[in-house]
């Protein structure tokens, strides 16, 4: 990476503790399945913020949590999970997401990170919630036969991919996990499956229950507001007379 990368991509950073932990990562894309699971993840396992991503390249805004500014582009750790998850809150844009790849990539192989989980969201018309998998070597894949469904043919976008992408180079482990959705509207029930997913790969125990709620929370809303538009398209449409005098 050249000096003009370094400058551009800045991450800040406690040590981290946990001793070849996995890095589970989350940005927002695709039914932000990537970014619903991470925090969701963080929330259980009750996980602490270690640091920041920082950008020139970013958006010119401040996160707030209960009146509290945070960053953007957030680092947390489990010690006794073993575990580090980066999330955003913003989209990253593609021209930058190669030199933020590569970044992270950098930063985790300093950090002894010894797999990395990158998490996102693929579109189909199914209705179902699958998950499909992908990985850098043949024995990771392996590993995820019996647990997901395996993306044989195909693209990996935006950023998720140039990470995968960046772990291939650099002869990471790494694995892909895309949870199935049926747009663009935010799908808890596909982060779900991803998480159930990751329970089973990482022997973890994370509960999906608040993040089901939410699912059913948000599919009522989508329902109530179909109502209204078939509601509006079926009313009557009041006839015009002109006037005359």
């Amino acid at each position: 990476m050249s000096e003009n990368d370094r400058n551009d991509f800045e991450i800040i950073v406690e040590p981290i503790e946990s001793e070849n932990p996995v890095l589970f990562n989350g940005f927002p894309g695709i039914g932000l399945v990537g970014n619903i699971a991470c925090q969701h993840v963080i929330d259980e396992l009750e996980m602490v913020q270690r640091g920041c991503v920082d950008s020139k390249y970013f958006p010119p805004i401040a996160v707030l949590f209960d009146g509290v500014v945070s960053m953007p582009v957030r680092i947390y750790e489990s010690i006794e999970h073993n575990l580090v998850v980066v999330i955003s809150d913003i989209p990253i844009h593609p021209t930058i997401s190669y030199g933020i790849s590569r970044e992270l990539v950098n930063w985790a192989e300093t950090s002894n990170v010894k797999e990395i989980v990158s998490i996102a969201g693929i579109a189909t018309m199914s209705g179902r919630h699958r998950v499909f998998g992908a990985a850098t070597t043949r024995d990771l894949l392996d590993r995820l036969k019996d647990m997901v469904e395996i993306f044989q043919v195909g693209t990996i976008s935006g950023i998720a991919g140039s990470i995968m992408s960046a772990c291939h180079l650099q002869k990471i482990p790494a694995i892909s996990l895309l949870g199935e959705t049926r747009g663009q509207n935010p799908e808890p029930r596909a982060a779900i499956s991803v998480i159930e997913a990751l329970n089973s790969i990482y022997d973890l125990n994370i509960s999906t229950e608040n993040l089901l709620n939410q699912a059913k929370e948000i599919e009522s809303e989508l329902q109530k507001l179909a109502d209204q538009v078939k509601d509006t398209e079926a009313a009557p449409s009041r006839k015009e007379f002109p006037m005359y005098g």
